[in-house]
């Protein structure tokens, strides 16, 4: 495959997906060596998907690695330069879409183990701990924020180790911000999974939640053009 921007966004993604999802079917689908392995597994994994995703990206012509349209969009608006957007938004969704598939495939027989449909799909795509609109949108907002600020204060202060530190980043917003709504921050890595969920066929998996969908996408891009405005 010839290297491209386009290419490490997809590929980035996808790894991105296919060890953070990963990571929560381990912990939370039936007859997994990591059932029950709780939050700090969890939100562990997706600190070290974060880092291998940018490094496959980077590896596969993405320079950038942005690995989420809410980094796409918040540095765009900072730029005032929109080129990249649709290109690299494209890219994200259809990596994060085919990592999604992965997870399922690469899971098979735990999902036909597991009743609970909204274990299931928390292997897929986020959800509240408390649904309340307004906090939940809230909740993302800031974490998009946080997630912004961070990217640039280290884009200021590392070169080599930028992946490591931006792995550490999300950690840290897992750990402290993300017992809310599962810290999408991420409109890709929410949406892309949630509608592989939906068209998939997965035994016993329930809706896809779609009266939800909505938060962690607009929460992560209202907070990425905020951030963008105000910090970048």
């Amino acid at each position: 495959m010839t290297p491209s921007p386009f290419l490490g966004e997809l590929l980035g993604t996808l790894v991105l997906i296919l060890l953070g999802n990963g990571v929560v079917a381990n912990v939370v689908l039936k007859n997994t060596k990591g059932h029950n392995g709780g939050w700090i597994v969890i939100t562990a994994g997706w600190a070290f998907a974060v880092t291998i995703g940018i490094f496959v990206a980077k590896a596969f012509g993405g320079y950038d690695a942005h690995l989420n349209p809410a980094v796409t969009i918040g540095f765009a608006v900072a730029q005032n330069e929109y080129g990249k957007v649709v290109d690299y938004v494209s890219a994200q969704m259809i990596g994060a879409f085919l990592g999604g598939t992965l997870v399922w495939l690469y899971h098979l027989p735990q999902y036909a183990k597991t009743e609970d449909k909204g274990a299931k799909l928390a292997t897929f795509a986020t959800d509240p701990a408390i649904r309340a609109s307004g906090s939940n949108f809230f909740s993302e907002v800031i974490g998009t924020i946080v997630l912004l600020m961070g990217i640039k204060g280290i884009g200021a202060v590392t070169t080599g180790l930028g992946p490591f530190a931006v792995g550490i980043l999300v950690w840290a917003i897992g750990l402290s911000l993300g017992g809310t709504t599962g810290y999408a921050i991420n409109p890709a890595r929410d949406l892309g999974p949630r509608i592989a969920h939906a068209i998939l066929p997965i035994v016993g998996k329930g809706d896809s939640d779609w009266k939800y969908a909505w938060v962690p996408v607009a929460g992560p891009v209202t907070g990425a053009i905020i951030a963008g405005f105000l910090f970048l």
